[in-house]
């Protein structure tokens, strides 16, 4: 998968970049070609003469010496993906806003390949308000965040905030070359995409919400996105890992958020897929100020909130593609038939609380889809990626029809 394959490999000044010296020989080992560009506090921690005996490559550091400079565009063009592993917090910030003081921020600003990113840094860093902004931003770049792991920090602590194992990184990189030899046989389609779940506000520290994690409908924005279409992702509150190639994310809290932005963007969508678990129902009032545990009991009244799979079913065209959710607990078949009819939807894809492994939260799901044509197919328990796969299949299909 990766013989032939140039990698321009970033490291920066992180405890961690010990790892990239496996990094680089598992991507050897692979057939890849590949580059080392470091920051100079990268020095500090691997040294450039053990990373260009692995590359074969002259591991980089300087935009310039006494007789030569390192030409940063050739390298960002020269390359199939860039990868920086690991990402310090401190070029994470000069990435997310454009600095460029150093020869791997000029290749990262020039590169005109993908890039992927694998965080390091200490769970305090990680979990900062500027780290989260400064990686919605890199999202926003179309970067591909590679998701930091849980385990013993070089602080002593215990936490999230270690760069994924070189391993890891590697199936990411192999995913990525695999995905781009995809079919696009969703190219040139607007596709909007719903996922996560919603926060209905109590008061400002509390909400009604569900378990919802977004795995779901990411896959499916993935999976839609590498086959060609142009994925508008409308999400939740989640702390999910964006994929690349998403050409819009709309991050909503409410209900009523999340019907606006759907609203606002399906009417240029040929497809439409309503994967969000949003809340049926919202407190009418919303209090200013955290309600105290004074009383032995607490009445909230509730309303509903606006079913906004009916509410494009009422405005879908003939020409667009409208595919609903439904997670029951009894009469799965029954309620799934029902909402196909009832909202106006191509198909809808059911998922039950009764099965073992699927559900929310979890990594796997078995699924039912119905269509308006009146097949309904069952498929056997999977991971979410290949289950996204087949609700592509199945959209492709009524698409065709």
């Amino acid at each position: 998968m990766l013989k032939d394959k140039n990698i321009l490999l970033g490291i920066t000044g992180s405890i961690a970049a010990y790892k990239s010296i496996t990094l680089v020989r598992l991507l050897v080992k692979q057939g890849a070609h590949v580059k080392v560009v470091m920051t100079p506090a990268a020095k500090d921690f691997v040294s450039p003469l053990v990373l260009a005996t692995l590359s074969k490559n002259e591991a980089l550091v300087d935009l310039a010496n006494d007789s030569s400079w390192a030409n940063h565009a050739a390298l960002g063009r020269w390359a199939h993906l860039m990868i920086i592993a690991p990402l310090s917090c401190n070029t994470l910030g000069k990435m997310a806003h454009g600095l460029c003081d150093n020869l791997l921020l000029a290749v990262y600003l020039s590169a005109t390949c993908p890039v992927m990113i694998a965080p390091a840094m200490d769970e305090d860093m990680w979990k900062h308000p500027s780290t989260k902004e400064n990686l919605k931003r890199l999202i926003s770049f179309g970067n591909t965040i590679i998701p930091v792991e849980s385990g013993e920090l070089a602080s002593g602590l215990v936490g999230e905030g270690r760069m994924a194992e070189p391993e890891t990184i590697l199936k990411h990189i192999s995913d990525f070359f695999l995905n781009s030899q995809q079919p696009k046989d969703f190219a040139g389609k607007k596709i909007m995409i719903t996922a996560g779940p919603t926060y209905e506000k109590i008061d400002p520290v509390r909400f009604i919400g569900n378990h919802s994690s977004g795995k779901m409908g990411i896959a499916i924005a993935e999976e839609l996105s590498n086959r060609g279409g142009e994925v508008v992702l409308i999400m939740g509150p989640s702390s999910q890992p964006i994929p690349a190639g998403i050409s819009k994310l709309i991050q909503v809290q409410t209900a009523e958020e999340m019907y606006q932005a759907s609203a606002e963007n399906f009417t240029t969508s040929d497809i439409a897929v309503m994967s969000a678990a949003v809340a049926d129902y919202t407190p009418v009032n919303e209090a200013i100020q955290k309600i105290k545990k004074d009383e032995s009991s607490l009445t909230i009244e509730l309303k509903k909130t606006k079913d906004i799979l009916a509410s494009l079913g009422a405005l879908k065209t003939s020409k667009q593609i409208l595919v609903g959710f439904a997670l029951e607990t009894n009469n799965e078949e029954e309620y799934a038939l029902k909402k196909l009819n009832s909202k106006n939807a191509d198909m809808i894809v059911l998922n039950s609380l009764n099965n073992s492994g699927a559900g929310f939260g979890v990594d796997t799901n078995r699924i039912t889809i119905f269509t308006r044509s009146g097949s309904m197919k069952q498929y056997p328990l999977k991971s979410k990626k290949d289950v996204a796969a087949d609700i592509a299949d199945a959209i492709k299909t009524v698409m065709n029809a």
